[in-house]
């Protein structure tokens, strides 16, 4: 695995693949990496990509500035699975060679509601953040293929947004949540739990699995979503943004559901102070 810190190298390097005609498989990441991770690096590996991961962490998606310090950073053990998992090329940039002109002159983009509901409510800019560092990153790296994890659903619409704003070629790739044998979504911020608060936050996925179990079009939605956020914070945790079932493309809350109806359940909540998010499509 070749490691690259400097962006100039990075285009050169890419470039050179690109002219042999040599296919690239991306996996944009902020480190502290799981299995879930891996497996975006194994999906791009399995199409004959040349498969380039990213490592950063980027300022100006956290609208919580201890959020961002607090981030877990677990670089040597990164680069180990990476070197395990076949990849061909780690992008390790410092804030300097993402923003060479700094924070403050980003660019904004037309989002819509994607950015108002949900996460984009709750973390206010977040979005923008994301759009930035993700438009920066595709820009160096010019992948085929873009490969993003499920867990993140809001994410993946709006990244999938930005790249039809940019009328790119980019196809994204999204690829199916990895759990813990308890259910839990793998995630970054699990570092951060307690070994109490990961069997406790297993209740997140089982409660969506409830959820969608008592789906029915004679049952009341909403009552079903207040119903399960009494019982989550009932078993300990700290509070809930948000807990809906939603349109899948433009995350839109439903209120009358049919059983042939494409929908997702989505949860945002806080335990032992950790954000925590998961998704269940119906």
């Amino acid at each position: 695995m070749i490691l690259i810190k400097n962006a100039i190298e990075l285009q050169n390097l890419l470039a050179k693949q690109k002219r042999k005609a040599q296919k690239i498989g991306f996996v944009p990441t902020m480190g502290a990496l799981h299995e879930g991770h891996i497996s975006l690096i194994t999906n791009s590996k399995s199409q004959n990509l040349l498969t380039v991961c990213s490592i950063f962490v980027n300022p100006t998606q956290f609208n919580d500035p201890l959020d961002f310090e607090k981030y877990p950073q677990t670089i040597e053990s990164d680069i180990l699975a990476l070197e395990k998992a076949g990849t061909d090329l780690l992008f390790f940039p410092n804030q300097a060679q993402i923003y060479p002109m700094g924070l403050d002159q980003q660019p904004y983009y037309e989002l819509g509601n994607l950015e108002k509901l949900l996460e984009g409510k709750y973390r206010p800019g977040h979005f923008q953040g994301v759009c930035q560092v993700v438009k920066r990153l595709l820009d160096l790296v010019s992948p085929d293929k873009l490969f993003l994890g499920q867990k993140d659903f809001q994410q993946c619409m709006v990244i999938q947004k930005l790249l039809t704003l940019q009328q790119s070629a980019i196809e994204l790739v999204i690829c199916p949540t990895l759990r813990e044998a308890s259910g839990l979504a793998m995630s970054s911020r699990n570092l951060r739990l307690s070994e109490e608060g990961k069997l406790k936050a297993a209740l997140i996925y089982q409660t969506l699995q409830d959820l969608k179990a008592k789906l029915s079009i004679d049952s009341s939605i909403p009552q079903l979503l207040e119903t399960s956020k009494l019982q989550l914070l009932n078993a300990g945790f700290n509070s809930i943004d948000y807990l809906q079932l939603v349109d899948p493309q433009s995350l839109e809350p439903i209120t009358n559901w049919e059983p042939q109806t494409k929908a997702v359940l989505i949860i945002a909540a806080f335990l032992e102070g950790i954000r925590l998010i998961d998704n269940l499509p119906i």
